[in-house]
Formats: structure tokens, sequence, C-alpha cells
């Protein structure tokens, strides 16, 4: 309650009862004052309350009823609004348990005045339902007001209260019933001395309960008086009652307080003396009431059935007995008699109807069903109620179908029947049949003689879950729907038998694990002991047996009227579903049956299951005739083939099947409908399920089989099997018949040659017998116990197995399958004997052709699949190669490719058993080819065997390889795949085992040949388009056409050469005409990569690749098992395995890679020369490829093949590898026909569908893999000239020349051919039209040019001072290279182009440039010098103008590289004058003039003209310009010259301009001039300033007087400028007008020639 008293709670209640009385006091101030008194004074006992005591609560309950008074007094005022207050005020006192008992009456008083009154209804219910839910003070009179008082209120005018009052009621009897569970909570542990209790009705026997057991018992009396239409005693001032009502509320407080009746002595006397009577009573109208009798004849009327009454009083039965079934024997039993009255058929529907449904929730209790067999049943004078609940359900169902109900007496089954021989019957009309579409979807239901009844879902399965007993609201009794009593009744039944076998089913299990446990127990137990273990023993058997009898006693009970039930529904039943469910109730009762050992009745199931699955009529002679008649005349008549007819809706059963009935005489036919088949397979599954409970009625059961054998016309098959289809043995009588082995020989040929005919006959019945016999004859003969046995009278067994052979020339396929099914039996039984009879056993196998059928072809497989998974190891060692064969030949087949695959699949075990048994294998052949060989020898004839010289283990490898060979060309693609990794992995696990003289053949007989075949197959490839696989198989578009289909398969073959030519190479290499071989594969190679297929020509390189990365060739003793890891890195994995993704950046070249390999293990070389001369071929190889590969299309046509890029870095990425092996002998030439093919493959354009996989996108500076290659092709050859001896250093310029022709990629990307590529940057990505020719889109070159030009400038920092680079001018060609983009310069494609093309000429200046200067007078720099002026010039003063968007600080970023190439001149060339020619100085004298002279460009706008101008550029210039024109070092007098005439016409320029501006300025008036002429004006007026400061620095006998004149005049022309406007022109000038203070006075004495 911490809720409530918590010190908040408690001052809120305070203050909250003080407002209440506040407020009261205020309403009552006019009309009541007493009652404003009462208030007034409440407020200060309240304070006074609060104020004295510290427990406040109690202190409140103790006076509460002060407290309360003033409310009470406002109750009485009968005003709405008062009356509304003090309620809730007294509501919220109560809800905080301070109301004391007395408080507690004088409020209900107060109350029931209120009620009188009819004022404030619902509120006083809820006073009501508050005082007696918050506490236990209201006891006794006080509480049997409030509840009076709520009944009064049930019955008002109005129905909102009327309802809620109900709920009340409800509510407050919960409680009140609650309590007492609570009071017994808390008693639990005090036992109290019994009472004895008077055994008269007498009510004062109370005095013994506790005060809530007492008013409980008060009430739940009260309620009985009530409903029985009694005053009653406790419950004073009650008015009216309904008895439904009363029903309700006895039914809910035996249903949800079971504990409290059973636990109080009083309690339990009330049921007994109360309510079991009074429910007995209320039962009689609905006992005596007959429908449709006439009450004329009865003295008395009637009381009609009640249907709310019944239906209450039913569920109070139900409740009473599955509650209180212990206490209330007796009277259970009326009830249940009465419950089976209920289903009389003269009861109305609706009794009836809630009757089955509370029988239905008793059947789901199987425990309550097995207390009634014990309390009735089986004592000697008592109803025998159980069995009398299963006999009422089972008439009831009768009466079901007998009494038709009202719905259906319209309905009138027209039935006519027909009197063909077939059996087909005419429509009828059928209520059952309800037209949906034109289709006829059939409701479940029974059908009887007319009777038609809907089964409808009532429940599901073992829950009782009812529906009239729930309508608590209806007053009429309702109607119930067709088919509702019957579904329900047939679910009690199901449920019951559910529920009984499960039950003692159970209980059996439970009872054998005891049983186990404790013989267990007793055989383990110790001497002492033993007696207590007898003694529980016999316990544990009397209870067993009082358990036996129990359930032999509801056996028998029910089994007659379930077995009659469950029939007659099983005739009705038109419901597959409900079928099912009837045969499983069957099944599982004739089983229970059979355990408890109940004979009668497991025989009367059987017989019902039975009956149900022969024709109707049929059953009764079958099941009533001995069964010996019918077993010695089981095969007298040959029957006809049965006939199968579409299922009509004769009756409503489907005919499934029309046979002929197992008789004495030949009669009509008989049909089986679907019903009679699910019965016969329930019959199957009891047999197959419970065979061991069955016992004696196996008889029923295999008699009623047979005769269903025979309706259906099966006949004995093969190993036991039952076949459609009818035959007699013929003669087969004498297979087991012979005696002696001599009588088989002579008999034998005739016998069978006979037979062999019978085999050939036209009719295929005589032919089945025929073959029927003769198997078996083989089969007895073979299964004989002769002597000597027949593994050792090899011809004996021949003669036998002969016949068998023979009829592999029958072309009749029954007849084959019959041999074929022979064959396999004989294998599975005789197998490991069959010795020399193994080859005819083969050979029959291998005669099946393609064209004899699908099932020929299994069955044949099916006996080869035997052999090879168990009798290699049996057979002679001659048969393995016919085993061979034949395998081979089932995988060219072609009419089942799954058979085709498997057979490959066996080839691979074959080869698996070739090589785990080889020894053996090999001596036992060897044996027997001495053998032969003699004798070939004697006849003087050559040994004929193929492969012949090779030795006879080898020859049998070379037939299997042979054989997949074969199926590596079969025309299916997944039968090619398979074969060729088959034949390659077996040559690869078990090549190790032939002679090294076999691998000779096995190169050139299988692996050339095959490749050949598959290379002429894929050249001449069909190209259309396969449109699906087969059925329904999609084909993926990689594979839609023969030609992509072949191509996989090459690419398979020439792989798995590849890798035997490497992984083998130490057996190859030493065979003598391995070369030959090798130019034979490389043809093969070359042949794959330049065919016009994508995949194959990839493939191929792969493979040129696996045979190249080999280390030469070790020696046998030191062979590794596997090839080294690193010879073969994985090229083509990273590309092919990311389909065409990023480029892969290497870390290290494979040149490297291999480079290192090599060079830390020396390989052991068998044969230099022979290994060269290899090399050099695939030399050849790789350039006839490279050369056609990338040669570009001389026209240009639409649909051009152009290799793809992964193809063209596979090729130049093997070049590496290869080199290594070459370079010794890699001359000038072989440079030029490399360089050739790199800059073709660079060139390839992709199409522009590949583009966005292989490209990077524009932005990205990213190389493709192919262009990362050919650098790398480079790099190794450059690696290795710098290593290499002198003779190979003059390559360095070829290399030079090489990497600079991809430098002017980036200006002008090279061009494929005629082909017409889009740039990157403008391919249609995504709008390919389709079949349109895919357009070639150019590779996005600048990234890749950019990166020859780091690798020239690395190359050039490394070899500049080399003779070769020297000689062949290669410092000019880079300048003469770089000054393409330099002139672009803002026009290149890229900027970042220009931008290193600056500073790799910046480098390359350098170091070249010293180099220059020291050749200076060799002459061999000569030409340099006028390209680098005109670079220079070409640069500084570009013509391409800066884009628009060029930002300011972008503008200065650029002008300060110019300013880079400035200090250039100034550091690196000018200082060296001398070694330099005279004509280059002057040229960048005068370039370094236009420079400081600034020029603008005229496109900027005027804001940013000052900056645009390149001021920093042009100072830089003027700058250096003054440095040498003043320099110290003039050395010669030309110089001095260029300096001095570099400075007057500086001067000369700066007083023209000024000169100008004052003209101008003049005649501008007040317009302001030009941003331009202002601009150049400052820049001048600077220029001056600098150029003082400058002279002023500088040794004044380096200055000529000349110039200081020039300088000087200068003077006025800039006083003439004064006068100008421009603000900015005026403060530039008033810089270079104060430098002229120098002049003011005389120089200096020190300065010589001052003056002058």
């Amino acid at each position: 309650m911490s809720g409530t008293s918590s010190p908040e709670a408690v001052k809120k209640l305070l203050e909250n009862t003080q407002g209440d009385l506040r407020g009261l006091s205020l309403e009552c101030r006019k009309k009541f004052p007493p009652v404003k008194e009462a208030a007034e004074s409440g407020i200060i006992k309240v304070k006074t309350i609060a104020a004295r005591n510290t427990d406040i609560l109690a202190a409140l309950k103790e006076n509460s009823s002060e407290v309360v008074q003033p409310f009470l007094m406002g109750c009485g005022t009968k005003e709405p609004k008062i009356t509304q207050l003090c309620l809730a005020a007294i509501q919220r006192l109560m809800s905080h348990e301070v109301v004391s008992e007395a408080a507690a009456g004088n409020i209900i008083n107060m109350l029931w005045q209120l009620m009188e009154n009819s004022l404030e209804e619902l509120k006083l219910l809820q006073t009501v339902l508050v005082l007696l839910t918050t506490n236990t003070v209201v006891h006794d009179e006080a509480l049997s007001k409030a509840i009076v008082l709520c009944f009064r209120l049930h019955f008002t005018k109005d129905n909102i209260t009327n309802n809620t009052a109900a709920a009340t009621v409800r509510q407050v009897v919960t409680v009140v019933f609650e309590r007492v569970v609570s009071e017994d909570e808390r008693y639990k542990g005090v036992i109290e001395q019994p009472v004895p209790v008077p055994g008269n009705s007498n009510r004062r026997s109370v005095s013994t309960l506790k005060p809530c057991a007492k008013d409980a018992y008060m009430l739940f009396q009260d309620l009985c008086q009530l409903v029985n239409a009694d005053a009653p005693y406790w419950l004073v001032g009650m008015t009216e009652m309904t008895r439904t009502f009363g029903l309700e509320l006895l039914e809910s407080v035996l249903n949800d307080f079971p504990q409290v009746f059973l636990q109080h002595q009083e309690f339990s006397f009330l049921l007994k003396e109360r309510v079991c009577p009074l429910v007995i009573k209320l039962f009689s109208p609905n006992i005596k009431f007959r429908q449709g009798s006439s009450t004329s004849s009865s003295p008395a009327p009637v009381e009609k059935p009640y249907f709310p009454i019944c239906m209450r009083l039913l569920r109070v039965v139900s409740v009473l007995i599955k509650q209180f079934y212990s206490l209330l024997v007796t009277e259970c039993e009326i009830f249940l008699s009465l419950l089976v009255k209920f289903l009389d058929a003269d009861k109305p529907q609706w009794l009836r109807a809630v009757a089955v449904e509370s029988i239905h929730r008793l059947c789901v209790q199987p425990q309550l069903l097995r207390s009634f067999c014990q309390s009735y049943d089986m004592k000697q004078h008592s109803t025998k109620v159980f069995r009398d609940i299963v006999n009422a359900l089972g008439s009831f169902i009768q009466s079901l179908f007998l009494v038709p109900s009202t719905g259906n007496t319209s309905t009138t089954v027209n039935q006519t029947g027909s009197n063909t021989s077939g059996g087909t019957a005419s429509a009828q009309t059928n209520p059952g049949m309800l037209g949906m579409g034109g289709g006829v979807t059939v409701l479940p239901a029974f059908e009887y003689r007319g009777t038609w009844i809907p089964i409808l879902t009532v429940t599901i399965q073992g829950s009782a879950k009812a529906t009239y007993l729930e309508m608590l609201d209806k007053v009429e009794p309702p109607t119930i729907p067709e088919g509702y009593a019957m579904s329900v009744a047939f679910h009690c039944l199901l449920d019951l038998v559910r529920g009984i076998t499960t039950m003692i089913e159970g209980e059996l299990g439970q009872a054998e694990t005891d049983n186990q446990t404790r013989t267990e127990a007793t055989s383990s137990s110790t001497q002492s002991s033993e007696q207590q273990d007898l003694q529980s023993v016999s316990d544990q058997t009397d209870k067993e047996l009082v358990n036996r009898a129990v359930w032999e006693e509801m056996v028998n009970a029910c089994w007659c009227g379930l077995l009659a039930a469950l029939s007659l529904l099983l005739d009705a039943s038109t419901d597959e579903a409900a079928t099912e469910n009837i045969l499983k109730a069957e099944l599982t009762m004739a089983a229970l049956c059979g355990k408890l050992g109940l004979v009668t009745s497991r025989d009367a199931f059987i017989t019902a299951i039975c009956k149900g699955s022969l024709p109707p009529h049929y059953a009764l002679t079958v099941l009533n005739t001995t069964t010996t008649t019918l077993s010695s005349k089981s095969y007298s008549i040959q029957g006809q083939n049965v006939q199968m007819i579409s299922p009509s809706s004769e009756s409503h059963q489907q005919v499934v099947a029309v046979g002929q009935p197992l008789a004495l005489q030949p009669q009509g036919t008989v049909m089986l409908t679907s019903k009679n088949i699910q019965c016969m397979r329930t019959l199957l599954n009891l047999a197959h399920c419970h065979g061991a409970v069955l016992g004696t009625s196996w008889q029923l059961v295999l008699a009623t089989l047979q005769h269903l054998v025979w309706i259906l016309g099966l006949k004995p098959g093969v190993g036991g099997a039952l076949k459609p289809g009818r035959a007699v043995e013929g003669p087969s009588t004498v297979s087991s018949n012979y005696s002696t082995v001599t009588v088989i020989e002579i008999l034998w040929r005739p016998l069978t040659g006979h037979l062999l005919e019978v085999c050939q006959h036209p009719n295929s019945r005589m032919r089945e017998w025929g073959a029927e016999a003769l198997t078996s004859l083989i089969k007895a003969g073979l299964t004989f116990n002769h002597d000597p046995p027949l593994s050792q009278n090899q011809r004996l067994q021949l003669l036998l197995l002969n016949p068998l052979k023979e009829l592999s020339n029958i072309i009749h396929p029954d007849i084959r399958l019959k041999q074929l099914e022979c064959v396999l039996q004989i294998l599975q039984s005789q197998g490991d004997s069959l010795g020399p009879g193994w080859p005819l056993v083969l050979g029959v196998m291998g005669a099946i052709r393609s064209d004899q059928g699908e099932s020929l072809i299994r069955t044949a497989f099916q006996c080869l699949q035997l052999v090879v998974t168990d009798f290699l190891p049996t057979m002679p060692c001659t048969c393995l190669q016919i085993v061979v064969e034949v395998a081979g030949s089932f995988g060219l087949h072609n009419q089942e490719l799954n058979i085709s695959l498997t057979s490959i699949g066996l080839l691979w075990n074959i080869s698996d058993y070739f090589f785990q048994r080889g020894e053996t294998i090999e001596k036992e052949l060897n044996k027997e080819e001495a053998v032969l060989q003699k004798q070939a020898d004697e006849k003087g004839v050559l040994l004929n065997r193929p492969f012949h010289p090779a030795p006879p283990f080898d020859c049998l490898w070379l037939c299997l390889y042979a054989k997949l060979g074969e199926l590596c060309v079969d025309p299916r693609p997944a039968v090619r795949k398979s074969a060729g990794q088959t034949l390659f992995s077996t040559i690869g696990a078990h090549g190790t085992l032939l002679q090294h003289s076999t691998w000779h053949t096995v190169i050139w007989k299988v692996l050339f040949h095959l490749l050949d075949r598959v290379r002429e197959s894929s050249t001449t490839a069909d190209k259309e388009k396969i449109e699906s696989g087969g059925g329904n198989i999609l084909i993926h578009h990689s594979r839609d056409t023969a030609e992509k289909q072949w191509a996989e398969t090459w690419v398979l073959t020439l792989a798995g050469v590849a890798r035997i030519f490497n992984t083998r190479r130490y057996l190859l290499q030493p065979l003598g005409d391995f070369s030959k071989a090798w130019d034979v594969l490389l043809d093969h190679i070359q042949s794959a990569a330049l065919s016009k297929n994508n995949e194959v020509s990839l493939a191929a390189l792969k493979s040129f690749q696996e045979i190249l990365q080999i280390v030469s060739p070790v020696r046998d003793s030191e062979k590794p098992d596997t090839p080294p890891a690193i010879n073969v890195p994985a090229l083509l994995g990273a590309m092919t395995a990311t389909g065409l993704g990023r480029s892969f950046m290497r870390t290290d070249s494979i040149g490297e890679r291999i480079g290192r390999y090599n060079e830390s293990e020396p390989p052991i070389i068998t044969d230099e020369i022979e290994d060269l001369n290899l090399w050099w071929a695939a030399w050849n190889t790789w350039y006839r490829i490279g050369s056609e590969s990338t040669k570009p299309p001389i026209t240009c046509e639409k649909l051009t093949f152009i290799p793809s890029q992964p193809f063209l870095t596979a090729l130049i990425q093997i070049f590496p590898a290869l080199y290594q092996h070459i370079k010794t002998g890699f001359s000038m030439d072989d440079l030029q026909k490399l360089g050739v093919i790199l800059h073709g493959a660079v060139s390839v354009p992709i199409s522009s569908d590949a583009s966005p996989f292989i490209l990077p996108s524009y932005t990205e500076a990213v190389l493709t893999s192919l262009q990362e290659a050919v650098l790398t092709a480079l790099d190794v050859l450059q690696k290795a000239i710098c290593v290499g001896s002198e003779n190979m250093q003059i390559m360095y310029p070829a290399i030079f020349d090489q990497l600079l022709a991809f430098v002017e990629f980036s200006c002008k990307p090279p061009q494929y051919g005629q082909l017409e590529m889009k740039h990157i940057a403008n391919a249609k990505y995504n709008q390919i039209q389709l079949f349109a020719p895919a357009e070639w889109v150019a590779l996005n070159y600048v990234p890749f040019a950019e990166r020859s030009l780091e690798v020239v400038v690395d190359l050039y920092q490394k070899t500049a001072c080399h003779k070769a680079v020297v000689n062949e001018k290669v410092l000019q060609n880079i300048i003469k290279t770089l000054r393409i983009p330099l002139s672009l310069k803002y026009a290149c494609p890229s900027e970042s182009t220009w931008k290193l093309a600056v500073s790799s000429l910046l480098k390359v200046l350098s170091i070249g440039l010293p180099v220059a200067r020291q050749h200076a007078s060799s002459g061999k720099f000569d030409s340099m010098w006028p390209e680098l002026a005109n670079t220079f010039e070409d640069f500084l003063f570009t013509k391409s103008i800066p884009p628009d968007n060029l930002s300011i600080q972008e503008f200065q970023r650029n002008e300060s590289v110019d300013v880079e190439v400035v200090q250039l001149i100034s550091t690196e060339i000018l200082p060296y004058a001398n070694f330099i020619p005279k004509e280059f100085v002057g040229q960048i004298m005068t370039m370094l003039n236009k420079g400081s002279i600034h020029s603008q460009s005229s496109s900027f706008t005027e804001a940013e003209i000052d900056i645009r101008m390149r001021e920093e550029f042009s100072k830089m210039c003027f700058e250096t310009l003054l440095q040498f024109s003043f320099s110290n070092k003039v050395t010669t007098p030309q110089e001095g010259y260029i300096s001095r005439m570099a400075l007057s016409v500086l001067l000369k320029r700066s007083q023209d301009v000024l000169h100008r501006y004052i003209e101008d300025e003049r005649l501008s008036g007040k317009c302001p001039l030009p941003r331009q002429q202002v601009t150049e004006i400052i820049f001048i007026l600077k220029a001056v300033s600098t150029l003082i400061d400058s002279l002023k620095k500088t040794q004044p006998e380096n200055v000529d007087a000349n110039t200081w004149a020039q300088v000087i005049a200068l003077y006025p022309t800039l006083v003439e400028c004064i006068t100008c406007s421009s603000s900015e022109v005026c403060s530039a000038l008033k810089e270079a007008l104060v430098p002229f203070k120098d002049f003011m006075h005389p120089p200096a004495p020190k300065v010589q020639n001052g003056e002058s």
C-alpha cells in the first residue's frame, strides 16, 4: 500500500478531503445550513486529527464515521451536484482504506436510500465496487445489503445501468470468493479440530466457517435459492431475479473457484444438496418433451424446453463433471445419462446440437473418460455410462442419416445406372457439386441413401470449441446449420479414439519401461533389500493388472459403437480427408486392440478396413470364404490387362480402376473407386506398421490384398515387386527340376534355343513369358550348387551365359530390358565368381545402341555402374580394356546427358583404380602378353593389339586416353568439358606410371591429335545463336552459339596440353623430337591467340605464359612434385578474376621477379643450345602474335575485330619473362620489332561498352594495365642494358625514341589505322544503340604519356653522359618532343601535361647543359641550341589563350613557372655565355628584353589587368637583363655590347611610352584613358625606379656614361607627367622621381667619370 500511505499521498488526501468539505459547505450555504455546519466542523475535525497524530491514516480510520458524516448528510439532500461531490469524496476515502466497519455500514445505508430514490445509479455501483474491492471491512449484513443493491439496479428500466450492474454483480461475486481463497492462504499452516457437521440441511451449520468463507457460503446458498425461485435467506430485499443470470453466476463460481468447494466440507455439502437437485429439476422439461408428439394425450401440458436455460444448465453440468467428478460420482451418472438422452431423435435440433457440444467437451478429456469407465462401467450394478456415450453418438449419427433434416427433404438423388461394361455413368445432380468456372468442386460431405450432409470445419483437432454453448445472448433457439451436429459428432468420435489410444499407448509404453528398469533393478539388487524389492514388484504388478483391466474395459465398452459409427461414416464419406481420418481411427483402434490382445475387436476393425478396400458386395464373399480355396486356385485364370478409365462422377466416388474379380468362373468386371484405394493404402499401412500385433488377422489382410492385386492386374515382377500387367509363369518349372549337370549340358541348347525363338514372337505377352522363363533358367543355372563349382568349370559357365548374350540380337526393347534386368541380378548375386564369363556380360552392356530408348540405356548403365563400383578387382585384368570401351561408348550415347557425364566420372574412377592397383595389373597383363606372344609366334603372325609396341599396361592407359579424347570432341559442350577436365586430370595425376617411350605416343597421338580436331571444329563452328539449351534451360550469353561453346573447349584443351608440357617437361625434353613438339605447341598457341575470339585468344596467352615461366628443367633425381610456385606468377589471374576491373598496380615488374629468381638459384641447364633455340622459337611466336594482333586494319569496315585490353596486357606481360631467356642475343633489330608491337598495342582502342570497366574516369590519372605492362617491358629492357655489355648500350637511344613517341601521345593521340575513334571524354557510355557496332574509344593517353615522360627524365639522369646518348642527340630529341606541349601550353588536352613538361625540361637541362658545354667543341650539340631557344620562346610567349575560368591564384602559380624558367636561364645559361654559341645568347637577350617590356594580353577584364600582366615575370626578366648588363665579369666586348644594347633599347622604349601618355592625357580631357595604357605607364615608371636602383648598386666603372645621360634625360618627361589625373599613376610617379635626388648634387669624388 506504499502508494496510498506515503507521506505525499497522505498529505494530498488531507488537502483533498478538506477541499471537499469546503466545497460541500459552499454548496449547502443557502439551502442546507445543517449540512454546511457539519461540513465546517468536519474540516476542524480533520485538521485536529492531522495535527495530533503521527499515524494519520489509522486515526482517520478510527474517526471515519465523523469524517464521513457531512458527506452522508450531503447525499441526503438529493441534490445531484451535491450528491456527486459527496460520492466522489467518499470513494476517495475508501480507496485510501480509512473507512471503518461502522462507517462502511452507514455508507451502504445511504447508498440504499439513493438507490430507492433512483439517483446517481452508475455512481452508486462504482462506489459499491470501490468499497468492496479495496478492503475487507464490509461483512455479513452490510455485504449482503451491498450485493442486493447491485442486483436491484440490474433490474431497472435503463439498459446501461442494467449492464453495468450485471458486470458489477459478477465482479462482486468474484471478490467474495477471492476473499475466501486469500483467507485460506493466511490460515494455511493452522490445523484446526474438525467440527462434526450435522447431517441435516439446516443453514445455520456454518458456524465453523471463518468470516469470509461464511459470506461466500451464504451468497452461494442464496444464489441456489434464487435460481430455484425460492426466497433468499441472506440477500434480504431482493425484488426480482432471472434464472439465466443466476445460472451464469453459479457456473462462473464453480468454474473459477473449484478449490473452495473441494477444500471446505460445507461447500461440498451445498454442491451435493443444492446444486445437483436444482440442475436435475430444471432439466425436467427437456427430458419429458418429445418433438412432434401430440400434447392431447398427456394429462398436463408439458413445459417446452427453453434454450437459454437449457444451454446454461449444460454449461453448469460440464463444469460439475470436469471439476467435481470425484465428489459427485452418483450425480454425474445422472447428468451423463441425461446428456445421452438429449441426443434422441425426438428432441429439438438445437437441444441435440448443444448436447453434442457438451459431449465433445468430455471426449477431449481421456482421463475423465477413464474415470467414467472405472466408476460406472466396471461396477456391477451401475449404468454403463461410457458405453452409452459411445453408442449414443453412434445412434445419433445414424439417426441423422435416417431422418433427413429439414434442409434435405427436397433433395432426391437421381442416379441412373449403366449397363456398359466400361462402367461409365451419367452425371447426376448432387447438392454437393458446386459448378465453379466450368469445373466441379465437391464440398466435403457424407452421403448415404440419398441423404446428403455437408461436413463443416467445426474445431481444430483435439479441442472442443463449442458454438451454441457460447451463445449467452440468445433467447430464441438458434437455427442450426445443416451438417453442424454431424460434424461435431464426427469430431467427438475422432477425438475419442485419439484420446483413448494415445493415453493407453502412453501408459503401456510407460509400463514396459518400468518393467525393464525393474528387472534390471532386481537383478542387480543386494541380498538384504530383496524382500522390499519383491514387495514393490508385487505392488507394481497389481497396479499393472488394475490398469490393464481398465484399458480392456474401455476398449470393450466402446469398440462396438465406434465400429458401427465409423463404418457407416466410411460408407457415406465423399471427402478424401474425412475418409483418411475415419480410416486412421479404425487403424489406430485395430492396433490398440492388437496390443491389448483383444482379438475379436481387432479382427472386427480389420474386417471393416478390408471391406472398404474391395468393391461393394464383393467383400462379403471374400471375407467369409476360407482362404485355402483361394490360394489353391490363385493362378488358374488368365486375367486381362487392367483397364484404366477416367474418373467419372458415378455415385460420389471416382472410379479409378476396372478389373476382373478373382473367382473360379470368369465373371464380369468389378470397379475400384478412389476410396477403395485409400482403404487399401490404410491396409498396407496397417500391415507395415503394426504387423507385430496382427496375429491371426494376417489371413484377412493377405486374402484381401491378394484379391486387390488380382483386380488391379498386378503381376509378379523381378525381385518380388508387383508390376501392372498379368502373366503366368511359362515352362520355368524346368529351372527348379534339373538334377544333374549332364542333363543340363544335353538339354540346355535345345531348351534355350526354343525360348529364344519364343522371345522373338510378335505377340508381346508371348515374348514376355519367353523372356521371363529364359532369364529365370539362366539365373537358376548359375545359382545351382554345381560340383565342381562353376568358377572352375569355364566351359559350363560360358554355356549357361551364352543365351543371355544371344538375346542381344533381338530388337524388341521389352526383351532387352528383361535381359538387362537379368544381368543386374546376376551381378548382384554372382558378380564375384563370374571370372571368364565377364566378356560376355560386359558385351551385353556394350551392345546397347544410342537409338534404343532411354530406359534401356539407363538400365544397361546401371549395370555398368555396379561393375565399376564393386567388381573391378574381381575380374581378369584382360577385361579392363573392355570396361573402358563400354564406359566410353556410354559417354557417346546422346540420349541422356546425365548418363554421358556420369560415364566420364566412371572413366575417372577406372583410371584411379588402375593407378592404385598398378603393379598387380601390370604383372598380370605382362603374363597374359607373354602367352599371347608365344601363340602368335607359333602361328607366325604378328600380335594384333592397339598401340602395339607399347607395353600392355601402357596400352590400357592409352585406350583410356583415346576414349576420353573422343569424348573431348563430342557435339555436346557439357560432355566435352567434363571429358577434357578428366583427361588432363588423369594424365596429370597418373601419367608418371607410363614408360618413358610411351609419352611420345601420348603427345603425338593423343594430345596433338586432340588439339588438331578441336582447332578444326572451333574454326568451323556455327555462329548462329542457340535459343535455349533444351527444355527450359536458359543459356548465358557467353555460351549462346556453337562457336562460343567450342571456344570453351579449345581453351580447356590448350590449357591442359600446356600444363602437361610445363609439369612433365623433364620427361618430354629427353624424347628427341621435343623441339619439334615445342614448335607444334607454339603453332597451336599462335593460331589460338590469333583466333578472332577474345576468350580463346586470352587463354592462349595464359598457356603461353605457363610454358614460358619454367625454370630450366630439373633432373629426374630432384624433380619437385609440383612445379615451384614462384615460376608461375598469376599474371592473368588478377585480371580475369576481376573481369575488366580497375587496373591493378604492380609493385615490381614480372621481369624483376623472374630475374631475381634466376639470379638466386642458377638453373641446371641440360643443353644450353637446344634450350636457347626453344626460347627463340617462343620469341618468334610472340613476335608473330604481337605483330598480327596489333596491326591496324587496312580498311575501315564496320565490324572490325579489335583485340581486347586484357589480351594485349597479357601479351605484353609475357615479354619480360621471355626476354630473360633471350637477352644475350637480343639485337637492335629485335628491339625495333618490339617497339612496333608496343606502339601498336598502346594504340589499340577499346569498344565503348567495355570502356567504363577498363578506363579510369577521365579525371583520374591512372594507367590501364596494358600501359603499365608496356612501361614494365621497357623498364626490364633498360635495366638489362644498364648491366649489359658495351654493344648492348647502343640500344639506349632507341629506348628514348620509343618513350618519347609515347610522350607525344599527350598532345596527339595515336591513330589506329583508319578507324574513327572518339576521345574518351565524349564517348557515349550509356547510349549504345542496340545492334549498332560498338563505338571505339581511344584511351586516355595523358597519364601514360606523363608516366613515360617521368621515365625519360629518370633514364636521362642515369645515362646523360653515355657515348651513345651523346652521339644520337638524345637531349635535342627530348627538347624537341617537349616543345610540343610547351608551345601548346593552355591548349594541351590536360593542363598537367605542360606543367610536367616544364619541370621535366628544367630537370633534363640541369643535367644536360653541363654535358653539352663539355662537348661544346665537338659540335655534337650545335643543332640543340636553336631548338632550345625556340622552345623557350614558344613557352614564355605562348600563342594559346588561358581559359576564362582561370583563377587569379592559378594565374600567379603559372607565372611563377615562367619565372623559374628565367631563373634557369640566369643560373645555367648566361653565366657560361662564352661556351655557348653567340646567336643563342643573342636570342636569349632579345627574349628577356621582350619579357621585360611588358606586353599584356588583351583578353583580361579591366579590373584584373594589373595582376594578369605577369609583373613578377617582367620584373625577373628585367632584373636578369640588368644583372647581365652590369656584371663585373664582362669578359668579351661582345657581351658588354649586348648588355649596353639592351639598356639603351629599354630606355628609349620608356621615353616613347611616356611621351605618348602625356599626349593622350592632354587630348582626352576629362575622359579617363584606357585601362591598358594606364597599366603600361605604371609599369614603365616602376621599371625606371628599379633601373636606377640597379645602376646605383652596380660598380660605377661598369656603367657607360651614355647610359647615365639617357637616364637623366628621362627627368623632364617625368616632370611633365605630374599633371595626370590618375591617382595610381601619381603614386608610381612619386616613386620614380624620388631616386633622382641622387643626381641633384655632384657625385662623390670616388666616382670617376661621373660628370662625363
